[in-house]
């Protein structure tokens, strides 16, 4: 049975919910669609945000032969079988390749001078940086855009499109498990359905504890995983997140994987309570990148040991996201003459870096938001 996110994944950027800074009127990824631009690029979000439907949306724009494969389980006899294969004179060939980070150094070499070339042209979806996971030659060659986690609103739009019935009570309760991400509303929805005649908030959380119905470790469990294990972390958990690291462990979790979102947490969610761990979480990052499993288990188990029993204070990432939302509503504000660079004389007289001293006490911010504390 066709699952319900592909019966009503639009086929158009009419039927598209979400990602506006990338879809929108006058935006990049509507421009490329509208004007049939063909290039290579990579999309990188969190899961369920949109990233299969924006490339087939834009290989149907272009009139393109379109190729999915899934970097998990793929490997270079598919890419080669894909450039060796016949198409309609002119017509390009796009490889969506889904969760290219996945691919290996190798396998990204093979892969790039047909991309080079222009036999392919590659739209890659990753949920990982693309500057750690995508060799520098192929990610040099591609435009990377960034898709955001959906909002309710938008998971809203998305689950009423579906046309199921469903109370508010249930789809509030359903928008809220899934956590930004629309096909796993709509896998919950699809897989309530095969076990009840009703959706129903009672009938949505049987389902979710059902063994049976349990979300692949590669795609939704993956992510509920280290969503646990991040959590625990913050809660000074250190037996719940062992517990959840040794789950990725056993799943052949990408090591790096797990470091790199420690290191994220050792400045977000530890910071200034205690600025050496940091220091410990990089060291565990280099530790998995030097050793590898099986080994560099037990580097993990180190850090997460440590961070976990860490005090936390999450004022210096508070104090950015603070900062950023002023730089977003403000713009660019004017910097105060006494901080700005004065090499010229016609700077100098223009009062450039006038009455500037070390260490006074002055407020440096810009004058319409002097007297803002970021960092409390």
């Amino acid at each position: 049975m066709e699952p319900l996110a592909n019966k009503i994944r639009p086929t158009s950027l009419g039927g598209f919910v979400g990602q506006e800074h990338l879809v929108g009127e006058g935006k990049p990824l509507r421009q490329a669609i509208e004007t049939r631009h063909l290039f290579s690029f990579l999309l990188w979000g969190p899961p369920g945000v949109g990233k299969t439907t924006l490339a087939r949306i834009y290989a149907k724009a272009v009139n393109a032969e379109y190729h999915e494969l899934s970097a998990v389980s793929a490997g270079k006899d598919d890419i080669r079988s894909i450039v060796e294969k016949p198409t309609m004179l002119g017509q390009p060939k796009i490889l969506f390749l889904d969760e290219i980070h996945r691919f290996n150094k190798a396998q990204q070499d093979f892969l790039l001078p047909y991309v080079e070339s222009g036999k392919l042209t590659l739209i890659g979806a990753t949920t990982e940086n693309p500057s750690f996971e995508v060799i520098p030659a192929l990610l040099s060659r591609c435009r990377v855009f960034v898709l955001n986690e959906l909002s309710n609103t938008e998971v809203g739009k998305i689950i009423k499109q579906s046309k199921v019935k469903i109370s508010k009570e249930a789809s509030d309760w359903l928008i809220q498990m899934a956590n930004g991400d629309a096909r796993q509303a709509l896998t919950m929805i699809d897989n309530c359905l095969s076990l009840y005649d009703k959706l129903t908030i009672e009938n949505l959380k049987n389902t979710l504890q059902s063994k049976f119905l349990r979300y692949d470790k590669k795609g939704e469990e993956h992510y509920n995983i280290i969503s646990a294990f991040i959590k625990s972390m913050r809660a000074s958990q250190a037996n719940a997140a062992m517990y959840y690291l040794a789950r990725m462990v056993e799943a052949g979790e990408d090591p790096k994987f797990i470091a790199r979102r420690m290191v994220i947490f050792a400045s977000e969610d530890i910071g200034l309570a205690q600025p050496t761990a940091l220091v410990v979480a990089n060291a565990v990052f280099a530790a998995c990148l030097q050793i590898g499993y099986p080994e560099c288990a037990i580097n993990l188990a180190h850090g997460v040991a440590y961070l976990a029993n860490c005090k936390k204070n999450r004022s210096a990432y508070n104090a950015l996201r603070a900062a950023q939302a002023d730089v977003k509503q403000t713009g660019n504000l004017p910097i105060p003459l006494k901080l700005r660079n004065a090499p010229t004389k016609l700077m100098k007289d223009l009062g450039y870096g006038e009455g500037y001293e070390k260490y006074d006490e002055d407020d440096y911010l810009p004058e319409e938001l002097k007297g803002k504390k970021y960092l409390q």
